[in-house]
């Protein structure tokens, strides 16, 4: 209870006001004030009364400036300001307009970062509102009874599910820093030394709800990136792309799974697989795969761009039952207009740190991801491999939060009817070589274009665990 309250008071005039969800996304006419101002005026009423509350801040372009905490060129977060709160802080972050010095370099290495890891999904749709099969024993394959048991064991490390089944909603903050740390060719590898310099800081909001509504905003480096399922579509917001609709069925964001939603988590692998062990840091895990079937695979095919496979290991301790590490990989076929077929190979590998609980649930609250982008095809030694990097740190969680509503997750009003494929994310060669013609209503959709042959002498960005 203790973090709870310590939630409220830090926020309740600056995040709860300034952040919620329904506050950021264009307004239009069915949303005229944030569903979080009721909570808000009655928090106030009821412990002290504030003589000029600060009127409520329309999101139709920004919100108004503030100072910022972070040092936008790798500093850490609280370094220059330290007497803010980090509620305006995040205020700032989520406000931010790119810097009109960044250069175009620097520009395309965001987009490949927020691209990929800004808000990517889970390799198939669950619902918290299905039960966790029970432990069956006969007629059941050792690999699937041996992950029912290990889901239970972990479901009862995180909290036990009678608690976790009280939790109607959940919010969590936290700090991010993001640097594209490594790029290599048949002929050359360019690593990134400079860290101070060109590590992007930032931070993001996650809202989530039952059943299966959530919604994220993440600013980096001046770029946002929002995304939301009301639990009916997932959209997307990019400053390239703008607003649109995910391919494929409901998914659950993998930000809520490395750590932050248990209940989640353990609906995900509930058809998982054992099929092993392994060390991680030092520690005995099971590991637990869990394959997209082929049906969720054609639904987020589209056109030219095929989705082969989608595979995700949890690895959980033995000693703690916790999901301590997190890898999932996906394969993308492009077959472009004449020419070879191009495969796309993204793997994202997750660690997990600093399980702390919060009310009762154990929650992660620091940890890091190696994301590798491995393009290969056409020609026998012409791959390509980029090599990213994401460190974070959850700054605050609360369950239950009064006043959050279905309201809060409404799609923007200007989204595009027709959805996008994942491929539309990926770093497009611009030379031409792997041109991607997803369909003749998207042709003229901004490119992710990596100038490869520029700053040549940046280079390797090491994570401390």
């Amino acid at each position: 209870m203790e973090r709870k309250q310590g939630f409220f008071s830090a926020l309740k005039e600056e995040v709860v006001r300034g952040l919620s969800p329904a506050r950021s996304r264009a307004k239009s006419p069915a949303r005229t004030g944030s569903p979080m101002s009721g909570l808000l005026r009655r928090r106030k009423h009821h412990h002290h009364h504030v003589a000029n509350p600060e009127p409520l801040i329309g999101r139709s372009g920004s919100l108004r400036p503030v100072m910022e905490g972070p040092d936008p060129d790798g500093g850490e977060i609280g370094d220059s300001k330290r007497g803010l709160g980090l509620g305006q802080w995040m205020k700032g972050q989520l406000s931010r307009t790119p810097s009109v010095a960044s250069n175009a370099y620097k520009r395309s290495d965001l987009r490949l970062l927020l691209g990929v890891l800004g808000a990517p999904l889970s390799p198939v749709q669950v619902s918290t509102n299905d039960p966790l099969p029970h432990l069956c024993i006969k007629d059941t394959p050792i690999e699937s009874s041996s992950a029912q048991y290990i889901l239970q064991q972990y479901t009862a490390a995180s909290g036990g599910q009678k608690l976790q089944n009280s939790i109607r909603n959940a919010y969590a903050m936290g700090k991010v820093k993001m640097l594209a740390s490594e790029f290599e060719t048949a002929s050359k590898v360019v690593k990134n030394r400079n860290v101070a310099r060109d590590a992007e800081s930032g931070g993001f909001v996650l809202w989530q709800m039952n059943p299966d509504m959530w919604y994220v905003e993440l600013a980096v480096g001046g770029s946002k990136v929002r995304a939301g399922c009301n639990g009916k579509l997932v959209w997307r917001h990019t400053p390239w792309l703008g607003a649109h609709t995910a391919k494929g069925p409901v998914r659950p964001l993998r930000r809520a799974l490395q750590g932050l939603d248990p209940r989640t988590t353990a609906s995900m692998f509930a058809d998982a697989r054992c099929i092993g062990e392994k060390k991680i840091n030092g520690e005995d895990c099971f590991i637990l795969k869990l394959c997209a079937d082929p049906l969720t695979l054609k639904a987020r095919s589209e056109g030219p761009a095929e989705i082969i496979r989608h595979v995700l290991f949890g690895y959980f301790s033995q000693k703690t039952g916790l999901l301590v590490h997190m890898e999932d990989s996906h394969l993308t076929r492009i077959q472009s207009n004449g020419g070879d077929a191009v495969y796309w190979e993204t793997t994202i590998n997750s660690f997990l740190d600093d399980y702390r609980p919060v009310e009762g649930i154990m929650i992660a609250h620091s940890g890091h991801s190696v994301v590798t982008l491995f393009r290969f095809g056409e020609m026998a030694m012409s791959h390509t491999k980029t090599r990213m990097e994401e460190a974070w740190t959850i700054e605050e969680v609360a369950f239950n939060v009064p006043g959050l509503s279905v309201d809060c997750f409404i799609p923007p009003a200007d989204l595009r009817a027709d959805s996008i494929s994942e491929a539309c994310e990926l770093p497009h060669d611009e030379r031409g070589k792997s041109t991607i013609a997803i369909a003749t209503h998207r042709a003229k959709v901004a490119a992710l274009e990596k100038p490869h042959d520029s700053n040549t002498d940046n280079m390797v960005w090491k994570m401390e665990v």
